[in-house]
């Protein structure tokens, strides 16, 4: 993955690169369905959310998976929403601080968590419509899932 030193700068640059043109319901599908071929050509299990438009777009758990890992994309996906970063780097920028992100007294852990899996979706020139999450592997893993599926869509 990233080197530590610079894994906050990285993460913003992921950001700032990962944006679509356009975005909708049958983006979101390709989405997912991307995600979803990746985790099978990686033999691993995990759930698949896209969110965007204030609605479910994509939702899909892998044989294997469990009712845990939705509440996991839950908590992930109202991180992003809340604080426009990834989840990965709001954690990442939390433990920079020296700080637990779930231990602070304005965060209710149980709606919101800091571990890696879930990412803004932007349209360039309009901003934050949505949110792409992964959960069922170490959360650097499910960041890097979600990053290699987005690369492929747009670019």
């Amino acid at each position: 993955m990233m080197s530590t030193d610079n894994i906050l700068p990285d993460l913003l640059l992921q950001e700032s690169e990962l944006q679509f043109e356009r975005f909708n319901n049958q983006t979101a599908w390709q989405l997912g369905c991307k995600l979803k071929e990746l985790a099978e050509e990686k033999n691993v299990l995990i759930a698949i959310e896209v969110y965007a438009f204030n609605q479910n777009l994509f939702s899909y758990a892998m044989h294997g998976t469990q009712l845990d890992n939705q509440h996991w994309i839950k908590r992930k996906r109202q991180t992003v929403l809340r604080f426009g970063h990834s989840s990965y780097y709001v954690g990442q920028y939390n433990q920079a601080k020296n700080r637990a992100f779930e231990q602070q007294a304005h965060i209710n852990a149980y709606e919101y968590c800091a571990h890696g899996g879930a990412f803004p979706l932007r349209i360039k020139d309009c901003g934050l419509v949505g949110v792409v999450t992964v959960s069922g592997l170490p959360e650097e893993e499910d960041h890097q899932m979600v990053i290699d599926a987005l690369t492929g869509l747009v670019k």
